[in-house]
């Protein structure tokens, strides 16, 4: 009798992303680099295509049918991203650059209106720079004063520290939903209300959360929450803020220009209402419509889906990297609490950087990231001064896993015969 073996998420979707039928150096590509930014579906490429090619034109501002259909799709995106988050308003969705405008938005427009000396913005050792640098930047300006949350015995979130740091001091707690060095998965709603009760806002970093799991702003009861398209399957120069509609309502413009008015005089002007009172000057049109896309695309798959997939990815990978022993992996175990990893795992091999590991690896077309990843004050903390990461996402197979550990094995056997 023959056995057909189930096909997995990935043997579905795989012909959807043409980019990974390639070779690399005469060796299929096995592209491990997600965390840094996903591979874009044929439904995506098309959307972006379809706009220039058939109703390229200015959104909010023609009364013509090209127009017309641009504002619609542009807007529709718009819908569809406030339903995928579960925004209580499509107001409470701004599309920035990425999610680092997002946060400058929030550091600049609200932050500098509403911090003053001695208030205190509580962020967390394994913060990406772009949730990090902008409320240093903040401090300096407003005298508020920086805390940081460092990591417990399992390299996680420090939740019984933050809770003996938060006080009626702190106005602003900055953290990301899941690191994305450490791979682990901060409790959030938690964190949130903790904060609320010491009647602080927080800001959530879900740039390596909204492409991999549910994500429920509502549930989580943050104050913002700021992701970014390229890594979400969509194109590069698109992201977005969420915001409760009240904070919104009460942050002037952080940018002046066309879009954002309502009517302008030679001595004064009115802004225009959410959302569009953020997004001053002609938007990333085409890249927020093909920004739609790719949340159809994921939820057409089903978010549950894909992360209880990458559950299994992620379990073997794990699995494997940690039967190296030059190896050290960086976050929690597998299932510390009763909790998973996310999709990626952050190493270092004994006697070997991790940039010469990576260029390595690139021979046999495999590609992971090295360096800091954006998180240089966690590595000064876990005094380290890079790692390597492999990342994962929907797409890629245990078959893409085997092809790593074993180029890794053989670099690491390689660098010992040549170091005697």
């Amino acid at each position: 009798m023959t056995i057909i073996q189930e096909k997995t998420l990935a043997d579905k979707v795989r012909a959807d992303f043409p980019i990974l039928n390639q070779e690399i150096n005469g060796k299929p590509l096995v592209y491990l680099d997600n965390a840094a930014t996903s591979q874009k579906p044929l439904a995506v490429i098309n959307a972006l295509q379809e706009y220039y090619l058939k109703y390229n034109s200015n959104v909010h501002r023609g009364i013509h049918t090209l127009s017309s259909k641009a504002t619609d799709a542009y807007e529709g995106a718009r819908d569809k991203i406030a339903a995928f988050i579960n925004a209580a308003s499509r107001n409470e969705i701004v599309y920035t650059r990425n999610a680092s405008e997002a946060v400058n938005l929030v550091a600049y427009s609200w932050g500098l209106n509403n911090l003053k000396l001695g208030d205190e913005i509580i962020v967390s050792v394994m913060e990406h720079h772009s949730n990090f640098v902008p409320w240093q930047m903040i401090a300096q300006k407003t005298g508020a004063i920086l805390k940081f949350v460092e990591l417990n015995s399992t390299e996680e979130f420090n939740l019984e520290q933050y809770k003996t740091i938060v006080s009626d001091k702190t106005k602003l707690v900055a953290v990301a939903h899941i690191s994305n060095v450490l791979g682990c998965i901060n409790p959030v709603k938690e964190i949130c209300s903790i904060a609320h009760k010491n009647g602080a806002k927080v800001l959530i970093d879900a740039c390596q959360s909204v492409p991999h799991c549910v994500v429920d702003v509502q549930g989580m009861d943050c104050d913002w929450l700021v992701a970014s398209g390229h890594k979400m399957c969509a194109p590069t120069g698109i992201g977005f803020l969420y915001g409760k509609l009240e904070l919104l309502e009460k942050m002037p413009p952080f940018l002046g220009g066309g879009e954002m008015i309502d009517e302008v005089f030679v001595d004064h002007y009115t802004y225009a209402e959410l959302p569009h009172k953020f997004e001053a000057g002609t938007p990333a049109i085409g890249e927020a419509i093909a920004l739609g896309a790719a949340v159809d695309y994921l939820t057409n798959i089903g978010m549950e889906k894909i992360q209880n997939y990458e559950a299994e990815l992620t379990t073997y990978l794990f699995d494997k990297l940690s039967q190296i022993p030059e190896v050290t992996i960086y976050g929690p175990q597998l299932n510390t609490h009763g909790k998973g990893r996310a999709a990626l795992v952050s190493f270092t091999v004994e006697n070997l950087h991790p940039n010469d590991l990576s260029t390595m690896l690139d021979e046999v077309g495999v590609a992971i990231r090295s360096g800091h990843h954006c998180a240089q004050p966690l590595h000064q903390y876990l005094k380290v001064s890079s790692t390597g990461r492999a990342s994962l996402s929907f797409y890629n197979t245990c078959d893409d896993i085997d092809a790593f550990i074993f180029a890794l094995k053989d670099t690491i056997e390689f660098f010992a015969s040549i170091m005697g």
